[in-house]
């Protein structure tokens, strides 16, 4: 594997940066991103409800899911990576340092999400408790009045992160009044160099749709050349059918460009062992170079 550091990585801290990096992606520098955010993002709308197994509104859910499948990275909140960590010792964590609540509708009051904590204090967490914490996340909303106040922050965690030797992955959406379509592939496009203008490692991006609606690998490429050395991580989205989404995750890095992709309900608003079977396709397209008919053999 061929690595590119950063410069912001200081000569002490390269060979840690490395090995995040390498174990994170296995060697392929795909990146198989388990995103458990939405507790706060998604309030309980992702947990508990209509085809959710009630197992699911339980938080240890994740990380059941997270200690037995193969994955890169478990992504999610601090407190919960501390309430639970001592008893999944053995899981990859992404610290995600901020989060706010859908409660207020994004055509009402332009989003802002602050960070809870520091990078500083996710090194010293780290040290202490000894857990596998491979980097940080942070995310940024495009398009309004806090704009600069998250550009600002976000510049300056993933600096952080990367003189610490971890890994930096901004989750960047365009949000707010502005914003007449998310899922615009030029716009999202614009998101993608954005993160490459930040330095982040990995940039985690709305799936780029065409007039009818569809997925575009043409015009996911825009935004992975845009992001240049920076990797475009699609996002999951709501839960769909495995062939559907194993083949569209295929695309996305075969046609489209993507290094990887961050999933949430299509793995978690599943019972504990085919919520392990679903991470481990996923990762074996993201991260062993898998095809979807190999990627479908292991949900038998």
């Amino acid at each position: 594997m061929k690595y590119n550091i950063p410069a912001d990585v200081p000569k002490n801290k390269e060979e840690t940066y490395k090995k995040n990096l390498k174990s994170a992606t296995n060697a392929t520098n795909h990146l198989m991103l388990f995103a458990g955010d939405q507790k706060v993002e998604h309030l309980n709308n992702d947990f508990y409800g209509k085809d959710i197994p009630l197992e699911d509104n339980s938080p240890e859910h994740l990380f059941k899911i997270a200690s037995r499948a193969k994955i890169g990275v478990f992504a999610t909140q601090f407190g919960l990576i501390s309430r639970y960590g001592r008893d999944y010792k053995n899981v990859p964590y992404l610290v995600k340092l901020n989060a706010k609540t859908n409660l207020v509708p994004y055509e009402k009051q332009d989003p802002y999400s602050k960070a809870w904590l520091s990078v500083g204090e996710v090194v010293s967490f780290a040290k202490e408790s000894k857990l596998d914490i491979k980097g940080v996340g942070y995310t940024l909303y495009l398009g309004g009045a806090y704009e600069h106040e998250m550009l600002t922050q976000a510049a300056s965690i993933v600096h952080e992160a990367h003189k610490n030797g971890l890994l930096a992955v901004l989750w960047i959406y365009p949000k707010g009044k502005f914003v007449k379509d998310e899922h615009d592939g030029h716009l999202i496009a614009g998101a993608a160099g954005v993160g490459a203008a930040l330095g982040a490692d990995f940039v985690k991006l709305k799936v780029p749709y065409d007039k009818k609606g569809k997925f575009d690998p043409k015009l996911l490429r825009e935004a992975t050349m845009a992001a240049g050395r920076t990797g475009v991580l699609c996002e999951g989205g709501a839960k769909i059918d495995e062939k559907e989404f194993l083949t569209q995750l295929y695309e996305q890095i075969h046609k489209g460009g993507s290094r990887g992709n961050g999933t949430g309900r299509n793995i978690h608003q599943r019972p504990l062992q085919e919520a392990v079977k679903m991470a481990n396709a996923i990762y074996a397209i993201t991260s062993q170079n898998a095809t979807v008919k190999e990627a479908l053999k292991l949900l038998r």
